[in-house]
């Protein structure tokens, strides 16, 4: 076998994790909160992509006003998304809830392509294109930068998660919603909050998986392999979801090496029905026990 190339294969594999753990880190954020399983996530990371494109192709601005501006307007996307589709179900039938993201996220695929039509588009360069050796093994440069980038905003959300006053407020909501009130917590807000951060985290996804792979309108199909990535994890797990979101991508990379393309999604949900046949919570998710 041929080790170099295997661990060649493997880095691209954590590349690609890392945008899996990105995106599961927000689809975890608005169920910890929310008890909301938003199936919209993969169009909200496709809006940051085609955000991104407006600002930095569309209007010529300079690239870092352009990232600045499509988190921000990612951020406001969830924030609008939560005030005026979900808020109005808290409390009804999770089912139906889930059922608004679908819609929802149809609604941005049809926004999208008014907008900036059907057609696949590039995004500005923005990553370096540098050769990335690491040892003797090379390394996409895209695909090592968006890994870091990718990381490196992982670690700074989970610093203000942790000490932020917010990201406090966000953790006692998630853990007993009815103390969070108690304590004085304003827990619509902290909803609010919660969609907004996933939008953040989500538009920047999309622009590092744009940057790697172009935009186009079925972008949101990544949200479906972030949908195993954070079953396999667990729902509320943030940890979770980083680890499932690296073993994925590596389990990806690999198969679709060695096997072809064909089998990549194969491997992914065969991980998953394993998973919900032993634990299906998750490897790391709560285990939550309900009298009937």
């Amino acid at each position: 076998m041929d080790w170099l190339f295997l661990f060649e294969v493997s880095l691209a594999g954590l590349g690609r994790g890392g945008l899996y753990a990105l995106t599961g880190v927000a689809f975890v954020l608005i169920y910890k909160a929310t008890r909301v399983i938003n199936l919209a996530i993969g169009e909200m990371l496709m809006v940051g992509a085609y955000l991104f494109i407006g600002f930095g192709a569309g209007m010529a601005l300079p690239l870092w006003l352009a990232v600045i501006l499509a988190l921000l307007g990612g951020a406001l996307l969830g924030f609008v998304l939560e005030r005026t589709a979900i808020r109005p179900l808290l409390g009804e039938n999770p089912i139906s809830v889930f059922m608004v993201t679908i819609g929802l996220s149809s609604v941005l695929v049809g926004l999208v392509e008014i907008i900036w039509t059907a057609n696949p588009r590039s995004l500005p360069d923005l990553l370096p294109r540098d050769p990335i050796f690491i040892g003797d093994a090379f390394v996409a440069p895209k695909t090592f930068w968006s890994f870091v980038i990718a990381a490196g905003v992982i670690a700074v959300f989970l610093l203000l998660f942790r000490f932020w006053r917010g990201g406090v407020a966000l953790r006692a909501t998630a853990s007993d919603q009815g103390a969070a009130y108690a304590m004085g917590i304003n827990v619509p807000a902290v909803y609010s909050l919660a969609w907004a951060l996933a939008g953040l985290l989500a538009a920047g996804a999309g622009i590092l998986l744009g940057a790697i792979s172009g935009a186009s309108s079925s972008m949101g199909v990544f949200g479906l392999t972030v949908l195993v990535v954070v079953i396999v994890g667990g729902l509320d797990s943030v940890l979770g979801a980083l680890l499932a979101g690296v073993l994925i991508g590596w389990v990806e990379s690999v198969a679709g090496v060695y096997l072809g393309g064909e089998y990549e999604q194969l491997f992914t949900f065969s991980i998953l029905l394993v998973v919900l046949l032993v634990r299906p919570w998750g490897l790391f998710g709560t285990r939550e026990i309900e009298r009937l």
